[in-house]
């Protein structure tokens, strides 16, 4: 779980970076969006437990995908 609480607080730090540079507002709103999944699924790698079952980290790391992936909008 430590490399993938890392590969978050990283994106998240990517696109906090991306969204700062950003001349668009679409782009930038989009970027910052991100970045806040990015944090929210760091925070809840952190929160979890570091002792469990191969079943939990199942379903955990099921949630996270669900959660934090989403298609790209297209407009």
């Amino acid at each position: 779980m430590n490399r993938e609480l890392r590969e978050f607080r990283r994106l998240e730090r990517v696109c906090l970076e991306q969204a700062a540079l950003s001349t668009m507002d679409l782009a930038r709103s989009g970027l910052l969006k991100v970045a806040d999944d990015c944090r929210l699924a760091a925070e809840a790698i952190e929160s979890q437990p570091v002792h469990r079952g191969a079943i939990g980290l199942a379903v955990e790391a099921l949630r996270l995908v669900l959660t934090v992936a989403r298609p790209p909008r297209r407009h």
